[in-house]
């Protein structure tokens, strides 16, 4: 005959065996709970702090595309302009201006004095010539001034507007008198040297050079882009 005392003490280990164990009831109740606020904020400093980190890096680009983009409105819609005298065979101008609206440029069809477009630089971008540029006549953009004026056309023309050019129907560029119109005009953010950038024209021709200001041994040059 069976022991009936064996047989309880099989049934007691059998059932004991059956019962969870203090470290998987924590498992469970750890899942069962989730993250603790202490963790949840840890994580979001962390993403924080990378975000932070992500955006003080991307600044300088940022700065320049803004630079760069106020480079390329102006010389788009000098550009334009030309374009414009020569499909139509008309006078256009282009005038920019930094006073009640600054850092603006308009292209006007000279007969009927008609506002064909009005273009404006980004809001931290104008013209400008900003200290520590080259100012020794062989040094400037196409020698081209001393660096001294931002709009700086009319070049050797006594009394000549300096922020206004003439297109004719041959693509050349011309003042309001009829003179050959030379002249470079500078784009920068303020108080940033290397922002600068330059647009030249030659009025013989009509044809627009762009600059760009670079450093080598720590003195400034510029270079044609």
């Amino acid at each position: 005959m069976s022991n009936p005392k064996l047989i309880d003490e099989r049934i007691y280990l059998l059932a004991v065996s059956k019962l969870p164990r203090k470290d998987d009831e924590f498992m469970r109740s750890r899942k069962m709970r989730g993250f603790s606020l202490i963790e949840l904020m840890a994580v979001v400093l962390i993403i924080m702090v990378v975000a932070s980190i992500a955006v003080m890096s991307l600044q300088p680009a940022l700065k320049y595309s803004r630079v760069n983009n106020g480079y390329n409105i102006t010389m788009a819609t000098i550009r334009q302009a030309r374009d414009y005298a020569i499909g139509q065979r008309q006078q256009y101008f282009v005038t920019f201006s930094n006073a009640s609206v600054p850092n603006t440029i308009t292209i006007t069809q000279s007969g009927t004095g008609t506002v064909i477009s009005t273009y404006q630089l980004p809001t931290d971008v104008t013209f400008a010539v900003v200290a520590g540029i080259p100012t020794a006549a062989n040094k400037t953009p196409d020698g081209f001034g001393t660096g001294g004026t931002a709009i700086d056309f009319d070049q050797a023309i006594t009394g000549g507007v300096k922020n206004v050019i003439y297109f004719m129907p041959d693509g050349t560029a011309q003042d309001l008198n009829g003179n050959v119109n030379n002249g470079v005009i500078y784009i920068a953010r303020a108080g940033e040297l290397y922002s600068s950038h330059a647009i030249t024209v030659w009025g013989a021709t009509g044809r627009l050079r762009g600059w760009r200001l670079f450093s080598t041994g720590g003195n400034a040059y510029w270079r044609q882009n």
